[in-house]
């Protein structure tokens, strides 16, 4: 396909949004689809490129990729299951919706039920990755498949690794998300064990960072968690589904399930639309804090 395409991008919350502003900004005809109708047209109102559809059959109608970024796979099976029908037969189906392998699954099985070309191509970074263009991409398919929708993850990311040709791509991002989930509990763990001891907070970021420690994204939590700014990034509920997900697809693990405990508490304490960095509320009482 040539670059500029005709894009369907499905979901309309921070990252799909995100995604749209990019890629009309990019010079692709953006179609937005939402199940909240006035979300999508909130955003297509201030976005270059991009128009807001009511139906979602509308939408994947005529697009060369359609991008789906829901959820959960209970959604994108039930908005896929309405709309598959209507794309054509040369469009490929980019499903960056963080699932799980069982559900990713199965949904390139309803992709290939219909003669579909899917790729399983979640993705690594949030809203502000999205609209810079550099999110990592982590993409499962043909290679053949890849190279035809190469052109739109190259406006979308900085980078695409080609991790399998089934749906390893959700599997390698579960492992991802665990690892994002688990620093960042544990940086706010280890900030009140600075307190304890008496530690300024910029000392101890000085030295990770003059070291092979240093963790860029956590030592940008440090920051965001002394200020207690937890503006949306990546929300706590969403991460929660991800570490319940891989709950369900691994052998049992005490360090998750104790992560797993702490975003279940975050959430509890109204924080579930907040930032991962959120986690750190619970750090110490809010009288105190």
């Amino acid at each position: 396909m040539s670059h500029a395409s005709t894009v369907a991008v499905l979901g309309a919350g921070a990252l799909g949004s995100a995604m749209a502003m990019r890629l009309g900004e990019s010079g692709h005809e953006v179609r937005l689809w939402n199940r909240t109708e006035e979300r999508a047209r909130a955003v297509a109102e201030h976005a270059a490129g991009v128009t807001a559809v009511s139906a979602v059959g509308d939408a994947v109608s005529g697009a060369s990729v359609v991008l789906t970024v829901l959820r959960d796979g209970d959604a994108v099976a039930e908005v896929m299951s309405d709309a598959i029908g209507r794309l054509d037969n040369d469009a490929v189906w980019v499903q960056a919706s963080t699932v799980g392998p069982r559900n990713a699954d199965a949904l390139a099985g309803l992709a290939r039920d219909h003669g579909v070309a899917y790729l399983d191509a979640p993705v690594s970074g949030s809203t502000a990755p999205a609209r810079q263009g550099k999110l990592v991409w982590l993409v499962a398919g043909p290679e053949d498949v890849l190279g035809r929708a190469r052109p739109l993850l190259d406006d979308l990311g900085s980078s695409v690794l080609h991790v399998g040709t089934g749906v390893e791509g959700n599997a390698v991002k579960l492992a991802v998300n665990a690892w994002m989930a688990a620093s960042t509990v544990a940086m706010s763990d280890v900030l009140a064990l600075c307190d304890d001891l008496g530690v300024d907070h910029a000392t101890f970021v000085r030295v990770l960072e003059a070291g092979p420690l240093a963790m860029p994204y956590e030592l940008q939590k440090v920051r965001v968690m002394d200020d207690a700014s937890y503006a949306p990034g990546f929300a706590v509920q969403l991460a929660l589904k991800d570490i319940e997900l891989a709950a369900a697809a691994a052998t049992p693990s005490p360090l998750l399930q104790a992560v797993r405990d702490r975003l279940e508490a975050t959430v509890a304490a109204g924080h579930d639309n907040d930032d991962l960095a959120a986690v750190d509320y619970l750090r110490k009482p809010p009288s105190t804090a």
